[in-house]
């Protein structure tokens, strides 16, 4: 029986996991292609093919806080549907449009509601993994964040060599419709609270974010700013080095060595303990951004994408891990938002400042002072944890008491 209670792979778990693979595989997707539909098919700029990539993430950054509160009033499946529903019927909108501004408002649109479901769905994994298991089963679930990584460029540049925009377009509007689905199919215990029009209160703090994940949050928003570097830079890096022909393959290795690790890094991190991991990982992290400073030669740039991968792509399911435990698990919803909206801000954040730095250190400082960023993560990772241990020995278990 209590096999049974512990097991990580319940029909809940895969059809959750399902759902963000699918919706993060799109999301990258759009994110490689259309820039190069803004410049190819609508005449615009470069500039304005940014502009539809960064339209989509504030308005996910902007989403963010509000998502606690709606999964909170409406209950976590309803939002996760009613998300999954816009979110689908967002992506058949890329058929239709031809002019600029209306696909910037469609991104906007579409931003919103990847920001809602993808709090839910981080939210809902929270509560269907085991609890003396959430390192390991948060690690899993986070890996189809990663694979996306993955999947998603090379779908769309493969499918554009063969087919038009607009045939992309169907084609992924067709696969988004398996996330609703599958969706439908996620069961979640909870309470959907009964509100009353004539007992109405003022907004508060609390009614958007979660104060107590702050300080793990920030911790994820200078790990994303050092990552950001990498998302921004590493195929233009890698041209300006020669290694065109290998750029393609440094997220390949990234997430090959991800998946070959973060089961049994998982599996550490619940019997062992954060710190054993997470330092670990944000040394390895720090290590992976300096070769990859000097990777001249196709070996160092892959030595650097396998030492990133083990180090970078362990670190997210555990400091949301750690989020989680930090407050009761009826907040679990506020908790996912602070926690996504902090890192979802170093990414952006990073991209913006690290272009302008990158313009006058070049790449490879660049990598370097990213480097030195981590470590200064580290140290504060380490200060932080050793502190809360010692004003609250029991603060990893908090989740539990409430």
């Amino acid at each position: 029986m209590a096999e049974k209670q512990n097991k990580i792979w319940t029909k809940d778990f895969i059809s959750i996991s399902t759902v963000n693979f699918l919706v993060f595989t799109i999301f990258y997707t759009l994110i490689t292609t259309l820039p190069l539909y803004v410049i190819a098919d609508l005449g615009g700029t470069e500039a304005q093919g940014g502009l539809i990539v960064t339209a989509m993430l504030l308005a996910a950054i902007l989403m963010r806080p509000l998502s606690g509160g709606l999964l909170e009033r409406f209950g976590k499946r309803n939002i996760l549907i009613a998300g999954t529903v816009l979110f689908t019927l967002t992506t058949f909108g890329y058929i239709f449009i031809d002019q600029f501004t209306v696909l910037l408002a469609l991104r906007f649109i579409h931003g919103l509601s990847f920001g809602v479901l993808t709090t839910a769905a981080a939210a809902i994994a929270a509560d269907v993994v085991p609890v003396e298991r959430q390192g390991e089963g948060l690690g899993y679930f986070t890996m189809s964040m990663n694979l996306a990584v993955v999947a998603g460029p090379f779908i769309g540049l493969s499918l554009l060599q063969f087919v038009s925009f607009q045939t992309l377009f169907i084609i992924l509007s067709i696969v988004i419709i398996l996330s609703v689905l599958c969706g439908t199919a996620v069961k979640v215990s909870e309470t959907v609270p009964q509100t009353s029009s004539t007992n109405k209160k003022k907004w508060t703090f609390d009614d958007f974010l979660e104060r107590r994940a702050f300080p793990i949050g920030l911790i994820g928003s200078l790990v994303a700013i050092s990552y950001s570097g990498i998302l921004s830079f590493i195929s233009v890096y890698a041209s300006a080095n020669g290694l065109e022909s290998v750029s393609s393959y440094f997220f390949l290795v990234f997430a090959v060595t991800m998946l070959l690790t973060r089961p049994s890094l998982g599996r550490l991190f619940d019997r062992r303990g954060p710190k054993v991991v997470i330092l670990p990982c944000l040394v390895l992290f720090a290590v992976g951004l300096v070769v990859l400073s000097f990777a001249q030669t196709a070996v160092l740039l892959l030595l650097s994408a396998a030492l990133i991968g083990i180090g970078y792509g362990s670190l997210v399911p555990f400091l949301l891990s750690l989020a989680v435990k930090s407050a009761p698990a009826k907040r679990n919803g506020y908790v996912t938002a602070t926690f996504f909206t902090l890192f979802d801000t170093g990414i952006a954040v990073g991209s913006f400042l690290l272009g302008l730095i990158v313009t006058y250190t070049g790449f490879s400082l660049l990598f370097i002072l990213s480097a030195v960023l981590v470590l200064v993560t580290t140290v504060a990772f380490y200060v932080m944890f050793t502190s809360t241990r010692r004003t609250n020995p029991d603060a990893v278990e908090i989740k539990q008491s409430s």
